[in-house]
């Protein structure tokens, strides 16, 4: 029987996502979560590693080697009133929402319903908890994940984070809660990656029952906030508060800490610095939606929705049960709903489309190089032109770039200009 690697492989072959699943799965606590170059990465304690002895959970459960989303979200849901879309994955109906507390709705990201819906299932006795993203309040620019058992602690979490974020604690610290009433809140590549590691662990397993997902369009490296508070001459040092989003629909970066009060909008500060910060497996990644993920929450920044100035957000669901208590938040008084389009929703995430078409492109051009990619069960109808070779050289140096904080002048002569209006 041929030997399987520990999820060293993964780091070796530049395929590690950073998500922290590997380190909740270990049976033997051989490995931890380190930042190298501004990410995320896994590191094997080798004295304490089984792999020898045939383990090899960590590479098992690594979101980072690829799953097939077809075959998994089949088997997870089934046939009953899912619709198959190529790029929203299996669903049931999609809405727009919003949370009807004024200002969680407008410090959240987009309208505040996932908080809201999750504040809802708490004081309602649907769930014990949620494992949720905050910053550290120590260190404001870095972010852990927790267990949250009340409303201050799903509020503390609010917004979008636009910073690696890892769950590997977390999982520990969920299998020692009393309870069997869990979700957990992820970004694609952790839901994959729980998915993975729930069909082996039948403890955890047994402990969550639901996951949802955040749309992703792809992470930031921590480079990403360092060189935004170098660039706006804020010390970091001084930060006491850091929100990505906050102050209405888009938002922007609230920064506060000694002698500091800053903001600036969202797409001021973000979208020049296109993917000079984005890590290299974020750009080989095909699951903008969280396919396996009961419940997705996203933006929904077009016409007319984005007209509203304090926040909506676009919704998927896969499963019946989560999709009952969501619309039971809404008769209670909590979150407004509507139906949505799905062809609005698309038009609203041009990254879904670029995933499953660009993305799976740079996995195949790794591939004729000679390189490790991820595999996806699927190559959703894709062909290499010039184009999608001159997509990837550009999109390896800007990477090369943000990673090195030597060439980071060079960021400045590059960065696109971006209109705000």
């Amino acid at each position: 029987m041929k030997s399987l690697p520990n999820v060293t492989y993964t780091v070796n072959n530049n395929l590690y996502t950073g998500c922290g699943i590997c380190q909740g799965a270990c049976p033997s606590h051989a490995v931890s979560i380190i930042v190298r170059k501004g990410e995320f990465r896994p590191q094997i304690d080798v004295s304490r590693c089984n792999n020898s002895k045939g383990c090899h959970r960590c590479y098992d459960v690594c979101p980072g080697l690829g799953v097939d989303l077809l075959e998994l979200a089949k088997k997870e849901f089934g046939e009953d009133g899912i619709i198959e879309d190529k790029y929203i994955g299996r669903y049931l109906k999609c809405y727009t929402g919003y949370s009807k507390d004024e200002e969680l709705r407008y410090h959240a990201a987009s309208g505040g319903s996932l908080s809201q819906f999750l504040i809802w299932l708490l004081e309602n006795d649907k769930i014990d908890g949620a494992v949720v993203t905050k910053f550290d309040k120590f260190e404001p620019m870095k972010v852990k994940s927790i267990v949250a058992k009340s409303r201050e602690d799903i509020v503390s979490a609010k917004g979008s984070k636009y910073a690696p974020t890892t769950l590997g604690d977390a999982i520990n610290d969920l299998k020692k809660e009393k309870g069997n009433r869990f979700v957990v809140v992820g970004v694609p590549c952790q839901i994959e990656g729980l998915r993975k590691l729930m069909s082996l662990d039948k403890k955890l397993a047994s402990k969550v029952c639901g996951l949802f997902s955040v749309f992703c369009s792809g992470s930031r490296s921590f480079n990403f906030t360092e060189y935004v508070m170098k660039e706006r001459n804020i010390d970091i040092g001084k930060i006491d508060y850091l929100a990505y989003r906050d102050n209405g629909c888009l938002g922007g970066l609230v920064v506060k800490g000694t002698n500091i009060d800053f903001y600036e909008d969202y797409q001021s500060y973000c979208h020049p610095l296109r993917s000079f910060f984005i890590p290299r497996r974020c750009v080989l990644c095909v699951d903008h939606f969280g396919e396996l993920s009961d419940v997705s929450f996203g933006d929904i920044h077009i016409e007319p929705y984005k007209n509203d100035k304090i926040g909506v957000n676009s919704i998927v669901t896969r499963n019946p049960l989560w999709d009952d208590l969501l619309t039971q938040a809404e008769k209670s008084g909590v979150l407004s709903l509507d139906t949505l389009n799905p062809e609005v929703l698309l038009n609203s995430q041009v990254m879904a489309k670029v995933k499953k078409k660009r993305n799976v492109i740079f996995c195949k051009i790794l591939k004729i190089i000679g390189r490790k990619a991820p595999e996806y069960g699927s190559d959703y109808g894709t062909r290499i032109n010039i184009k999608s070779l001159l997509d990837f050289l550009q999109m390896r140096f800007q990477q090369f770039v943000g990673q090195h904080k030597k060439l980071w002048w060079i960021i400045s002569l590059l960065k696109a200009k971006v209109s705000v209006s």
